[in-house]
């Protein structure tokens, strides 16, 4: 069929990237095509006259706030578009695939990981955490629990000469560290006690002052982060240095809780602080619930349909994603107190989806890790099918993080902690 038989539409393309601006007038574009004939269209208005241009631009299509994935007329009639009308397209750089860059290896189970800055910290089943630069350079492994390693998170950033982070463990006990760069010694400053069961997540709030944690025996504990704490007292504690494998008897500080909530009827499996008071969990009953921890009360609770394995709140946007055991993402905006929850279902996973992080940077990017041993990246606009897949690991996928914007990391029962290359095109070349 010649292109004179194929209906048109009237299109007119506007960009948020400054670069690539075109002319605010309507183009004739036949009605079946797709992001490679536009891709073609914009590439070509951007060269004009000029045939010495050879490089062009591969392009993402947005109609109405969702990518193009199928043909034009496709997505119009979907949408209940006439094709009569003049249809407005944004125009975005499509993102680059993930680059692998390293695996590093463990002695077990990789189960938790948190990159700051330069460097990555990993917890492992073999009950040790460990230090590595982002370059996949080992620098410390840390024994001092005495079971497997479930969460850590960084306390104070990696630009100072010390800087501090938190382990929580199977054997019921945080402890908080304190790393000397200069010297790449670590020493464990505190041990916080107050679960029953094995604690499972710890988030740090914004202001760095107070930490939460979530256990398997059900309960939300709020802790101080401040070097010193009222109610602190010392304890003889036998340890291994971590360069060392000799046994020292040392005095650590024993912390003890703010305040503990109840309220969940099964394990807590993630928590996030959402604002200096408001703290979101979720948990192996299948609720997500939001706290104010200055009053000491549950101020909301959703009920899900299966078990709920991770959440991550996005500062940029103010939304939740949640993993759950029925291999769907969901999208919730806390802020939504009636009406329609969750705002939209991502699926494509084949397992347990394990682990779910926003990017950084860009507020519609997020990975996602899961029991089927692939990572996945995902944009909110594409619901439909994630941007890419990063396959590699052999075993389930147990934890990701996104803290650093170029480093997407996934630690698998592999043993293996991998990291992927990423440069976000839209948010380092603006919207």
């Amino acid at each position: 069929m010649s292109d004179e038989n194929i209906p048109h539409v009237q299109a007119k393309f506007f960009t948020k990237q400054s670069q690539y601006s075109v002319p605010d007038t309507p183009y004739s574009v036949p009605a079946t095509v797709g992001t490679t004939e536009l891709s073609a269209l914009i590439n070509q208005i951007l060269k004009g006259n000029d045939d010495s241009v050879e490089t062009s631009v591969d392009f993402d299509f947005l109609l109405d706030g969702e990518f193009l994935r199928v043909p034009l007329d496709k997505h119009l009639e979907k949408k209940g578009v006439s094709s009569e009308d003049l249809i407005e397209i944004e125009f975005v750089e499509r993102q680059p695939a993930p680059q692998p860059e390293d695996s590093l290896l463990h002695d077990d189970w990789v189960s938790c990981v948190q990159g700051c800055q330069e460097c990555i910290l990993s917890g492992c089943y073999d009950n040790t955490v460990r230090l590595w630069s982002t370059t996949g350079a080992p620098l410390l492994t840390i024994p001092g629990h005495t079971a497997p390693v479930k969460c850590v998170t960084w306390l104070s950033g990696d630009d100072g000469p010390t800087c501090r982070f938190i382990s929580g463990s199977h054997d019921q006990t945080l402890l908080i560290w304190e790393w000397n760069k200069q010297e790449n010694s670590v020493e464990c400053v505190h041990a916080c006690r107050g679960h029953a069961r094995s604690v499972d997540c710890v988030a740090v709030n914004e202001e760095k002052d107070k930490f939460v944690s979530g256990s398997w025996d059900n309960m939300l504990k709020l802790w101080s982060a401040a070097p010193v704490a009222e109610g602190d007292k010392e304890e003889e504690e036998e340890t291994e240095t971590a360069t060392k494998k000799q046994k020292l008897t040392k005095k650590v500080q024993t912390r003890v809780p703010i305040l503990t909530l109840s309220g969940h009827k099964e394990g807590i499996s993630s928590t996030e602080w959402l604002s200096r008071s408001e703290v979101c969990t979720a948990s192996w009953d299948h609720t997500l619930r939001l706290w104010d921890m200055e009053k000491a009360t549950q101020t909301s609770l959703i009920q899900g349909s299966k078990v709920i394995l991770d959440l991550s709140f996005s500062p940029l946007n103010r939304q939740i994603i949640i993993a759950s055991a029925d291999r769907y993402i969901r999208l919730w905006d806390p802020r939504v107190s009636h009406g329609t929850i969750i705002k939209c279902t991502y699926t494509s996973h084949n397992g347990w989806v394990s682990g779910v992080s926003w990017s950084p940077v860009n507020q519609f990017l997020f990975i996602s890790g899961s029991y089927d041993c692939v990572m996945k990246l995902w944009d909110t606009r594409s619901p439909k099918s994630p941007l890419y897949n990063m396959s590699g690991h052999e075993e389930k996928i147990l934890a990701v993080d996104w803290s650093i914007p170029s480093l997407l990391l996934s630690g698998a029962a592999d043993n293996h902690l991998k990291i992927f290359q990423y440069r976000d095109m839209q948010s380092s070349k603006g919207k």
